[in-house]
């Protein structure tokens, strides 16, 4: 390939072809070539600012313990000082380990004195290196787990506040939900969102927070269940809620291509006028998950807008047509889900609507709160006439974000 760089690799005098089974200069040799030359390669990509730094060195006698977590200071120390070994087969005339130093690890290469290195570490570390306390962490929960309540982003949130604590870290709270999402994404293998994150540390007690999540801005809208009489029942369908590697994801997916193929950044970016000309270029199936997307975005709206005047009853409507989008739009309730919703409508809830991935999971209904223990008993009866397990209930409350209470 052209343009590609060797290191330490013989070529043949003749024909310029390298010879890599020759091995007279040394058994290491390295090859770089341009980026180009890998499929699928984003010349633009960029990673954020790493969380953990590891400094790899060829310790030939044992000076160093085999694995240390070193503390910012240590890691300047031996960044700076490079301790390392020379070893057979990486450099020439050495048959024996011998113990060397080069500082930074690359002395030779270096443009600038050793110090300046070390100091721009330092400064990286200080601006975005988070050092928290090792911790025996013991977790107790009143979540139900696998119910689409965000029971993942809670426990995330809830430990990063205690090792914030306990280290006297000082990570703004604003990025807090991307830590957690981060957390989320690369280890849990859930392609989520913000929002689970950013409520579980961001929400104010009796209010509703509208957040964009795309500039990250937010508002915090009264939600005054209790001043106006109402009560937000949630009903635990004990129904697994899973979606971390299947379904959830296969939404997500068919949602990006959708807006890659109408040429817009999100399908936010389509109004609810836009929809009847996209769903035109769009096959059956996936219309209908871009019908859902803009028209609960919409949904969105239409609420906040209803909070902002005090009617929160008024929200209840919203919630049904929202249920009846993911029925049959973007296809994510099961039947436990949706017996749920039909029976709280029926006993006289103002609006009832699955929430979370999907696949399972949990109900809301706003009922009047006088009417908690009447909705939440019809829906049990529902679930034994259709066979099903019988669900739990409690009455839940617009709480604030993560705090510590003792």
């Amino acid at each position: 390939m052209f343009g590609t760089v060797f290191e330490n690799v013989v070529l043949d005098p003749n024909s310029r072809r390298p010879d890599f089974g020759d091995i007279s200069l040394t058994e290491n040799t390295r090859v770089s070539y341009p980026l180009h030359y890998i499929r699928n390669h984003v010349p633009s990509g960029r990673g954020g600012h790493p969380r953990n730094i590891v400094l790899l060195t060829a310790d030939a006698f044992g000076v160093l313990p085999p694995i240390a977590r070193l503390t910012p200071d240590q890691a300047l120390y031996y960044f700076l000082s490079g301790y390392t070994a020379k070893v057979a087969g990486t450099e020439r005339g050495v048959t024996e380990p011998q113990a060397t130093f080069s500082a930074c690890f690359g002395d030779v290469f270096l443009v600038w004195p050793p110090a300046k290195y070390a100091e721009m570490l330092g400064q990286r570390l200080r601006e975005h290196g988070y050092d928290p306390p090792p911790a025996d962490v013991a977790i107790a929960s009143e979540i139900p787990l696998g119910a689409g309540l965000s029971s993942s982003a809670a426990i995330l949130c809830a430990v990063l506040a205690a090792l914030h604590d306990l280290g006297g870290l000082r990570i703004p709270l604003d990025e807090w939900p991307t830590l957690a999402q981060y957390a989320e994404n690369r280890f849990a293998g859930v392609p989520s969102g913000i929002m689970d994150q950013s409520a579980s540390t961001l929400c104010e007690p009796g209010h509703a927070m509208f957040l964009d999540c795309r500039t990250l801005a937010r508002e915090q809208v009264p939600f005054a269940l209790a001043e106006q009489g109402l009560a937000m029942l949630v009903v635990d369908t004990r129904a697994p809620h899973r979606h971390a590697g299947g379904e959830y994801a296969a939404r997500r997916a068919a949602c990006e291509a959708a807006a890659r193929k109408l040429g817009i950044p999100a399908l936010r970016d389509l109004s609810v006028a836009d929809l009847p000309a996209a769903c035109e270029r769009l096959d059956p199936v996936t219309a209908r998950r871009v019908r859902h997307v803009v028209t609960e975005n919409e949904r969105v709206l239409d609420t906040v807008e209803r909070l902002r005047g005090g009617a929160v009853a008024g929200i209840g409507p919203l919630l049904t047509a929202s249920h009846a989008s993911m029925r049959d739009d973007y296809e994510i309730t099961v039947a436990e889900v949706d017996v749920a919703v039909e029976a709280a409508m029926a006993a006289g809830a103002y609006g009832a609507r699955m929430t979370g991935g999907g696949f399972g999971g949990c109900v809301l209904a706003l009922v009047d709160a006088p009417a908690v223990e009447p909705v939440a008993n019809a829906v049990a009866n529902a679930f034994a006439g259709a066979g099903f397990a019988p669900p739990t209930w409690f009455a839940a409350v617009a709480a604030g974000g993560v705090a510590r209470e003792h």
